[in-house]
């Protein structure tokens, strides 16, 4: 069967998203940390991605969130990756990689430098995700550290983020700024 990765482009899209993470991570999802950072704020769109076979069933998906990171007084734009969620029947298929990949090469592409996430170590190893990255930064809430990771698709672009992650309450007039982010903050 041919899975094809493709950008999410509807509301049918959204609702069958939603199915599918609470197939994967249970409705009871929203009391986590990151959802914190992500409620009432839309995933970036041109990020936002699903995995299809066709008819078009939706079998995969991955998005980003915009986040701001404490640095030197100010604040940079971030990225943070997820839920990423694959159908239990093509678990094992590569699909969720293929989604990583696709995604990761989307941000770079388009000017993103930070990547956090909360997930296992052992599986966003394989794409640059350290914990290493993370050891000054914090979420607003309990999160187990270990699966706290980030990944730079900049080389030292998270060098001097300490602190505690925020919200990105995007207004229309911000959000162009988040889909070509600096890596500093602008001159005054």
């Amino acid at each position: 069967m041919t899975v094809r990765i493709v950008a999410e482009r509807s509301e049918d899209d959204a609702s069958a998203i939603d199915a599918l993470i609470d197939l994967a991570f249970g409705h009871d999802r929203h009391r986590r940390t990151v959802y914190r950072l992500r409620e009432g704020i839309d995933p970036i769109a041109s990020l936002s991605l699903v995995a299809i076979t066709m008819p078009r069933k939706i079998i995969g998906s991955l998005r980003f969130w915009p986040v701001l990171l404490p640095k030197g007084g100010d604040y940079i734009s971030a990225l943070l990756l997820g839920p990423i969620a694959v159908h239990p029947d093509y678990r094992g298929t590569g699909v969720g990689a293929r989604l990583m990949r696709r995604g990761l090469d989307l941000a770079k592409a388009q000017g993103h430098h930070i990547v956090l996430l909360v997930g296992d170590a052992s599986y966003y190893g394989q794409f640059g995700f350290k914990r290493d990255l993370t050891t000054t930064i914090a979420l607003p809430g309990p999160v187990d550290l270990d699966r706290f990771l980030g990944l730079e698709l900049t080389e030292s672009a998270l060098e001097g983020v300490a602190g505690l992650v925020k919200r990105a309450d995007v207004t229309e007039r911000e959000e162009a700024k988040l889909h070509a982010p600096p890596l500093y903050p602008p001159s005054r």
